[in-house]
């Protein structure tokens, strides 16, 4: 639509405005009482005889208006709520000439409206409300997208994801079908006795990840603070202070590239396990990777994503050993046995574009999502990492150089990340020191957090830890490629 066009149909819509007031019609009402969703009405026409009007079912509906068509005395008015669509029929007979002339004059698609009325089914065989009394619930000003087609521009998408919610149907099921599917994570873990708690987001060290952290400053304390990039550190102190299961639901933030599968902001699971280890862990993860895909199935059963993603996600998962299968797929041999310029020329070899003084663990990391990760299409737990990726991590009980340690790949895409966790405080004062100086100055690494060392030292149980990215567990479910689209209000550049 041009612009001068957009113009017009605005200055429309605001005289409409004034037309009401001056009429004394109030364009945006305070409330509209007693509302049911459409949905109930389209089930409450079931069995009725297509243009029986006798007896019907008293309804009130509200919602946002997709088209209009009007018939002599008749208009035929397409009204949308998040439940579904439903067919308003408005008649002069039965609103009379003033208050039926006057909602066509005033109404538009994009408007907000309410309506009372009887549920019947057209002659043509669809639900409808057979409206008494119709009341303009909020004046849309500015005209729908393309007549309620959706978005064509993705930028415009991600900008205004309020102008594609009401667009799209699909982008509302996206985002209510994240909202349920992050509720059945909460229910699965509760009813495994997992206690739901809240950690900081300001700290003092952000740490727990190889990540860039946000950086702010408190006037009051006259102290630097840092954006959480992980929830880890902070829920394994309520180990030590005794609280056995915990988990966290939250926001992290990482200082880091915009793509398909990352994001400055997004939500993170994570969910600590006293006194089991890495095994228990991964029965746990299958379990719940399991019941979401069932879940998701069973609610949404005609999305192909959905339904892929259910049937590949069935017990047992694949598995896979880090090391061998990095050996085999790059014909690399001995990899435990490299230093870590070797590590950096195979790195770089293989497209790697880290900082030469880059740390052994991060050269690692690099060769394994070259030639493995894409190669992980069906659910897979990759196991048992070296002990130069992992600072956090127990050494393995069995396999020397190695942590015990799974990552979850699903499609390509890391979905979960789990350890038997470091309980030893001097080993983790250690880790830490040493994965700091190998890292090298240009080299994100994870930083050293004094006080979280200090409560190991009062004695944390052996545990497992488990974390998976929220936004990346809904994009596999429901078979979306970017992390945007499951983001409500993802980050964009500023338009220039």
């Amino acid at each position: 639509m041009a612009e001068s066009d957009e113009s017009h149909l605005i200055r429309e819509r605001r005289a409409k405005v004034e037309q009401l007031r001056a009429a004394g019609v109030e364009p945006y009402p305070w409330s509209f009482p007693g509302r049911r969703a459409t949905a109930e009405v389209v089930a409450a026409c079931g069995g009725r005889t297509p243009g029986d009007e006798s007896s019907p079912p008293e309804f009130t509906v509200a919602g946002r208006i997709r088209a209009i068509r009007s018939h002599g005395g008749t208009a035929f008015v397409d009204l949308d709520d998040l439940s579904g669509p439903l067919q308003l029929i408005l008649r002069r007979n039965d609103l009379g000439d003033t208050l039926y002339d006057r909602s066509l004059a005033v109404l538009d698609p994009g408007d907000l409206v309410g309506a009372r009325g009887g549920a019947i089914v057209s002659k043509r065989g669809e639900p409808s409300l057979l409206v008494g009394q119709v009341a303009l619930l909020a004046k849309a000003i500015a005209p729908p997208p393309e007549k309620f087609h959706g978005l064509k521009d993705a930028e415009t998408r991600l900008r205004q994801r309020y102008v594609d919610l009401l667009a799209s149907d699909a982008t509302r099921q996206r985002f209510v079908a994240r909202s349920v599917l992050t509720r059945e994570v909460r229910r699965f873990l509760e009813d495994r006795k997992f206690l739901e708690v809240e950690t900081p987001t300001l700290i003092p060290t952000a740490s727990g990840a190889s990540a860039q952290p946000f950086v702010t400053h408190s006037n009051y304390l006259d102290a630097p603070l840092q954006l959480r990039i992980a929830l880890e550190l902070p829920l394994k102190r309520l180990l030590v202070g005794g609280l056995e299961r915990v988990y966290e639901i939250g926001r992290c933030f990482r200082n880091e590239d915009l793509d398909a599968t990352h994001a400055p902001e997004f939500t993170m699971l994570e969910l600590y396990w006293a006194y089991a280890d890495y095994t228990d862990m991964r029965e746990l993860a299958e379990q719940l990777y399991s019941h979401l895909a069932q879940r998701a199935h069973a609610l949404w059963p005609d999305l192909p994503g959905v339904a892929a993603a259910a049937e590949a996600f069935r017990p047992p998962f694949a598995t896979v050993d880090f090391v061998r299968e990095l050996e085999r797929r790059s014909g690399i041999s001995n990899l435990l046995d490299l230093d870590r310029a070797a590590l950096a020329r195979l790195a770089r070899e293989a497209g790697a574009t880290l900082p030469p003084d880059a740390g052994a663990g991060r050269f690692l990391d690099k060769l394994f999502e070259h030639f493995v990760e894409p190669t992980l299409v069906r659910p897979t737990f990759v196991l048992d990492h070296p002990v130069a990726t992992t600072p956090l991590a127990k050494r393995h009980r069995s396999l020397p150089g190695r942590v015990e340690r799974f990552e979850f790949f699903y499609r390509g895409l890391e979905l979960g990340n789990a350890y038997t966790e470091l309980n030893d405080p001097v080993e983790q004062e250690q880790r830490f020191v040493e994965q700091a100086r190998g890292a090298g100055a240009s080299e994100e690494a994870y930083a050293y957090d004094a006080d979280f060392v200090e409560a190991l030292r009062y004695g944390m149980p052996p545990a497992a830890g488990f974390g998976l990215g929220i936004d990346r567990l809904v994009m596999a479910l429901l078979g979306v490629d970017s992390i945007k689209d499951v983001i409500l209000f993802p980050q964009v550049r500023e338009r220039a």
